[in-house]
């Protein structure tokens, strides 16, 4: 258990390349994640697939970022199909809302008619992008919101986008498993550059 853990200290593990998890929702305590693999996207070859392409070309979702951060971080704590608890607890949402209120975290809006079903929030530093979670109430929703994102970091000089974990879902949308000792390489790389989200 972590006492006194403050957004500085937070941002000083993702410094490190390790994130904070919980238990559960309303479990306060965390715990301090370095996995032996770890899931990454790489920007320089993320494409969306045919059917996801022609989804973002008829544009019936509108898209968006940091206008709404509390209402996607609750989201994707939310319980959902297979998934009734979560690793977003209370704490992490508060400084998570504390990082984003400072510059350092954003997120990922989709919404169908003026209604939110779809995004994505994570923590910039320096040219890394820690993705943290996302989620979907409407088909192709997430896939949306990260096509939007990888786009953005491109364009802002991102050079990593760290997904943490390798799922299913996410290597469908290009995610590879890199080592923990080649994580740490491009996680050095990327703190050396110079980027911007917005």
């Amino acid at each position: 258990m972590l006492e006194e853990f403050t957004a500085d200290d937070l941002m000083e593990c993702y410094r490190r390349g390790v994130f904070p998890m919980a238990d559960a929702r309303d479990d306060e305590s965390l715990f301090l994640v370095d996995p032996p693999a770890r899931g990454i996207i790489p920007l320089e070859t993320f494409r969306p697939s045919r059917r996801l392409a022609r989804t973002l070309r008829a544009g019936r979702m509108a898209v968006s970022f940091d206008t709404d951060f509390t209402a996607v971080i609750e989201a994707c704590a939310a319980p959902r199909p297979g998934h009734t608890e979560t690793w977003i607890n209370h704490t992490i949402q508060t400084l998570c809302l504390e990082l984003f209120q400072r510059g350092q975290a954003h997120c990922v809006e989709v919404r169908r008619e003026g209604a939110l079903v779809g995004g994505l929030y994570g923590v910039a530093l320096g040219g890394a992008f820690f993705g943290e979670s996302m989620f979907s109430t409407a088909t192709d929703a997430s896939k949306i919101a990260l096509a939007h994102l990888v786009e953005r970091l491109r364009r802002g000089g991102f050079t990593l986008l760290d997904t943490q974990f390798l799922t299913a879902h996410l290597e469908s949308l290009g995610a590879i498993e890199i080592s923990r000792a080649e994580y740490h390489r491009r996680l050095r790389a990327a703190l050396r550059a110079k980027a911007a989200f917005g």
